[in-house]
């Protein structure tokens, strides 16, 4: 691989990233490769001069191995003469640092305890499920406002955990509804309250008087989710029939909260590297389907599982990403996978 220099990004259409998608999302069943795409597009979108962050929610985080750099729990750049940055959420980090979802009776512990959760049952300020996921998507709030980046690319955790946080809002929502119904109708009672969130003033901190607050919070994280303009969901799969299935699932749910989903990308596809992107072929080791009877056989199998995926999604663009004999780790290999990506 030291021998072809592969050229940054310079044009990113709708497959890779959008001149106007300030919010790219990868998501897909655990270790088909959402860190490796949204790294190398990240990446793709910084060589081009936009100032991009590269956010990892996923708990089992690999993007520090990915991009050959230590990410912080906090947005750190990679390097001065790059505006790439990169953070992985920590969970506890994040709800130590999200107010108005933290411990010790802040927003999630309180909303537990009122509303009969195992918090306000068992005395113990337990958080209740799903808090750590709220934590994180306050600071995904926060990282999206940030005048620092133009672009933000999230590399989500797994499929059951992003669809939690993509189920958040309602949530939350029906939560803060409860909340300001119960306000509204016992007035004075809930002033006794505002002890168990967290502040001596309710309109401090994680206070009663912030419920309005976090109701907008939850809108705008809907409308950020839901809006094509701005945001694209791209989910990954590898060619085997079951992340087929998965996908499938993924896209249909995206579809059901009115996340806009552009593109699939089928990774590890044993091809010629050479046929995905332009690069020359003879730099690369690529799959002998010839005299190698294990590469026929997987074949096989891939070509089955790509012929389902060109039909399940065939009103999604499809991008294939060649399978590369060593690991993607690094900056060289990453821009080979933006290439993939771009055509």
């Amino acid at each position: 691989m030291d021998e072809i220099e592969v050229e940054a990004v310079d044009s990113l259409d709708p497959g890779v990233v959008s001149d106007t998608a300030e919010y790219v999302l990868y998501g897909g069943k655990g270790g088909v490769g959402k860190t490796t795409m949204a790294a190398a597009t990240a990446l793709a979108s910084a060589n081009d001069g936009t100032a991009t962050l590269v956010v990892s929610t996923d708990p089992a985080h690999s993007l520090s191995d990915t991009l050959e750099f230590d990410v912080p729990s906090r947005p750190a750049k990679m390097r001065e003469d790059s505006p790439l940055w990169a953070v992985e959420i920590d969970p506890d980090d994040a709800l130590q640092q999200a107010g108005m979802f933290g411990q010790d009776g802040g927003f999630a512990g309180g909303l537990d305890q009122l509303l009969g959760g195992a918090g306000g049952a068992g005395g113990d300020g337990a958080m209740m499920p799903g808090a750590d996921e709220a934590a994180a998507v306050q600071l995904l709030l926060e990282y999206m406002d940030d005048e620092r980046f133009d672009r933000v690319v999230v590399d989500t955790a797994p499929t059951g955990h992003t669809l939690r946080l993509l189920e958040l809002p309602e949530v939350l929502d029906s939560m803060v509804g409860r909340m300001m119904q119960l306000r509204d109708r016992f007035g004075g009672m809930m002033d006794g309250l505002t002890g168990m969130f967290g502040g001596d003033d309710e309109d401090e901190q994680a206070g009663l008087g912030n419920l309005d607050a976090v109701e907008e919070r939850v809108e705008r994280l809907r409308d950020v989710l839901t809006d094509p303009a701005r945001t694209e969901f791209r989910v990954v799969l590898v060619p085997e029939e079951m992340s087929v299935l998965e996908a499938q699932r993924l896209t249909d749910r995206l579809d059901e909260f009115g996340v806009p989903v552009g593109t699939v990308v089928v990774n590890r596809v044993m091809e010629p590297l050479a046929d995905a992107a332009d690069v020359p072929g003879d730099a690369f080791v690529a799959p002998n389907h010839e005299d190698c009877e294990f590469c026929a056989r997987r074949w096989d199998v891939q070509q089955a599982a790509l012929a389902d995926a060109q039909e399940l999604f065939r009103n999604y663009d499809v991008a294939r990403v060649p399978l590369l004999a060593d690991e993607v780790r690094g900056e060289r290999p990453l821009r080979v996978v933006a290439a993939c990506l771009d055509e």
